[in-house]
């Protein structure tokens, strides 16, 4: 069951509101990080670290800016405070695929399209072909949404 687009926005948003376990929202090339965390005190001074910089409190999305190169940092940084962390971020989803398939007459197929393109004799013109045995197809770009959690050793 596919899920609808209305769903998905409802539960980025209910992921978003919540105010027990972190977020950060990844809003794309060139713009900053935007970082949600549960009520403490010292949050500005526990985000800035040691860092040049200091985060920048967002009245409209109450949540703290964060230069976007901080993401690997405060990942690990989050994970080791709290333990668990939601990071929200655009993606394209990617399909491979191959006129090999598309052109092939039979049932077995073995390409990653799982015989959904198979002996279609169709590219539909948005795919890029690469070769004979190779094409790829980019989706638009979508939210998705991730719960990381911190490791623990045995």
């Amino acid at each position: 069951m596919i899920a609808r687009p209305e769903d998905k926005r409802s539960r980025l948003a209910a992921v978003w509101k919540q105010k027990s376990i972190p977020v950060l929202f990844r809003k794309g090339k060139g713009r900053p990080l935007l970082v949600s965390l549960p009520y403490g005190g010292d949050n500005r001074t526990w985000l800035k670290h040691e860092r040049r910089n200091h985060p920048i409190w967002n009245s409209k999305f109450k949540c703290w800016e964060t230069p976007k190169a901080w993401f690997n940092d405060l990942v690990s940084q989050i994970l080791s405070r709290y333990g668990k962390l939601y990071v929200i971020q655009l993606y394209r989803e990617q399909e491979k695929c191959a006129p090999a398939c598309w052109n092939a007459s039979g049932h077995e197929c073995q390409c990653s399209c799982m015989g959904a393109n198979h002996g279609s004799q169709c590219a539909n013109g948005h795919w890029l072909v690469i070769s004979d045995t190779f094409a790829t197809l980019w989706h638009e770009q979508e939210l998705a949404c991730r719960l990381l959690t911190k490791k623990t050793w045995r």
